[in-house]
C-alpha cells in the first residue's frame, strides 16, 4: 500500500515540475523588441488649426511646459511634442526618425533654433510639432 502511495506522489511531482518548466520556457520564448527598426513610419505634419478639436484643448493647456504626447480618433495616431517656452520667435522642430520596432513607435525629434542672421519675434514662443500617422496600438518611445 505504501508503494502506490509513494508512486502517486512522485506522478504528481513529475506532473508539477513538468508544468512548472513548460511555464519557464514558455516565458524565455517570449518576443522581445531589441529596438531594431521594421520600417519606417509615413506622416504628415499638421498645423494645429487642422488637429481635432480635443486634441487643440489639449495643446492649449500643455504648452506652456515641454510635453510628449499621443491621440487618436477613430483613423489616426496623432503624436505631439512640445518644447515649453522659447525666449523668441524663429523656432522649428525636425523629425529625425519615426519608425516601427516590433513593439513600439520610436520618435526623435529635435528643437532647432533660428539662424543667426533671421529676424525673429522678440516675443515668447511655444514650438510644437504634430505628427499624424497609422492608427497603431504600440507604445511610443520619445527619444
Amino acid at each position: 500500500m505504501k508503494r502506490i502511495s509513494l508512486r502517486r506522489a512522485s506522478q504528481k511531482a513529475f506532473i508539477v515540475l513538468a508544468l512548472i518548466l513548460a511555464l519557464f520556457l514558455s516565458g524565455c520564448n517570449m518576443k522581445k523588441d531589441d529596438g531594431e527598426k521594421v520600417r519606417d513610419l509615413e506622416f504628415s505634419v499638421v498645423g494645429e488649426t487642422e488637429a481635432p478639436q480635443e486634441l487643440k484643448t489639449i495643446l492649449a493647456e500643455k504648452r506652456t511646459q515641454p510635453f510628449k504626447l499621443t491621440f487618436t480618433d477613430e483613423q489616426n495616431l496623432y503624436i505631439v511634442v512640445g518644447y515649453g517656452p522659447q525666449q523668441t520667435g524663429g523656432y522649428s522642430i525636425q523629425v529625425r526618425e519615426l519608425y516601427l520596432t516590433d513593439n513600439a513607435i520610436v520618435l526623435s525629434t529635435e528643437l532647432l533654433g533660428p539662424e543667426k542672421e533671421e529676424t525673429v519675434a522678440p516675443e515668447a514662443s511655444y514650438p510644437v510639432i504634430i505628427l499624424r500617422t497609422e492608427l497603431l496600438d504600440n507604445p511610443v518611445i520619445f527619444k
